[in-house]
Formats: structure tokens, C-alpha cells, sequence
């Protein structure tokens, strides 16, 4: 027999729950945003040599001294201003990092055939997942959409006595 329901409760812990989610949401568009602009700071760092400012010989050791647990992180924010036209660039924190990291691959790869307005909008309108996998169908021509496999064993021939 199922507990009697306590509507008032539920729908405390129910709205509770959904503020939660709301709030991680905005946070994590909050941090795509922040990390677009933390790309634009590493490529001004890098351009202008600032990193001499605090006596450090390259700025591989700068990145070593702010991202020690990995650099690729820091050089994939900067590939995205790097690689996308200036249209593009002053977008991004309207589509955040993580699209931005897509679009940068594209560019990347079309070079002069990059629809920079077609993707642009995509990156707008579409999830974060469904346009990673809207622009890995484009750079390889085939759907990333994971597919269910289904592996059977074939039984090998039995040790067994009498088999």
C-alpha cells in the first residue's frame, strides 16, 4: 500500500527541485560565458607577452603555473577565438564555450566554405549534445548518434565429460 500522499510537501520538494535545476542551468551558462572571455584574456596574454610581467620566461609557463592539471583546456579556450572569422568571435558568449570549441572545428576544417551565419544559428538554437553531434556529422559525414549494439557470445566447445 503506497504512503498517503502529502500534497503540500510534494509540491515543496517538487518546486525545490526544479529550483535547483534552474539554478545549476544558469550556472552552467554562466560558466560557458565566463570561459569565452577567460579564451579572449589567454590569446591577449599570449600576443602581448604579459605572462613577463610575472618574471617567467614563456607562456608555456604561465599555462603551467594557472592550469597544472592540464593545458589542453587553456588551449582549446584560445583555439576558439583563433580559429572563428571576428562575426563569429563576437557571438560566442551568447553561445558559450562548448559550442564555440565546435564551431572553432568546423572553421577550422571548411576554411573559406565556412557558413559562419548558418552555424552560428544552429549553435543559437539547438542544445549543446544535438549540435556536437549536427557538426560531427558534418566533419566526418556520418551520424554520431550512438547506435544499440547488441553483442551475443558464441559458447566455445565445452571441457565438459560427456559433451
Amino acid at each position: 500500500m503506497p504512503p498517503e500522499l502529502n500534497r503540500r510537501r510534494a509540491l515543496v520538494v517538487l518546486s525545490r527541485i526544479d529550483a535547483i535545476l534552474a539554478w545549476e542551468a544558469q550556472r552552467e551558462t554562466e560558466r560557458d560565458s565566463k570561459f569565452v572571455e577567460l579564451g579572449k584574456c589567454l590569446c591577449e596574454v599570449r600576443a602581448g607577452q604579459y605572462w613577463r610581467l610575472e618574471n617567467l620566461k614563456s607562456f608555456d609557463d604561465f599555462l603551467n603555473n594557472r592550469f597544472p592539471e592540464s593545458r589542453r583546456k587553456a588551449y582549446y579556450l584560445m583555439s576558439i577565438h583563433e580559429n572563428l572569422p571576428p562575426q563569429v568571435r563576437k557571438e560566442l558568449k551568447q553561445v558559450g564555450w562548448t559550442k564555440g570549441v565546435e564551431l572553432a572545428k568546423l572553421a577550422r576544417k571548411q576554411g573559406q566554405e565556412f557558413e559562419s551565419a548558418t552555424w552560428l544559428h544552429r549553435a543559437r538554437q539547438m542544445p549543446k549534445e544535438e549540435f556536437k553531434r549536427e557538426v560531427e556529422k558534418e566533419l566526418t559525414g556520418k551520424d554520431s548518434e550512438p547506435a544499440e549494439l547488441i553483442f551475443f557470445k558464441e559458447p566455445g566447445p565445452s571441457n565438459r565429460a560427456g559433451d
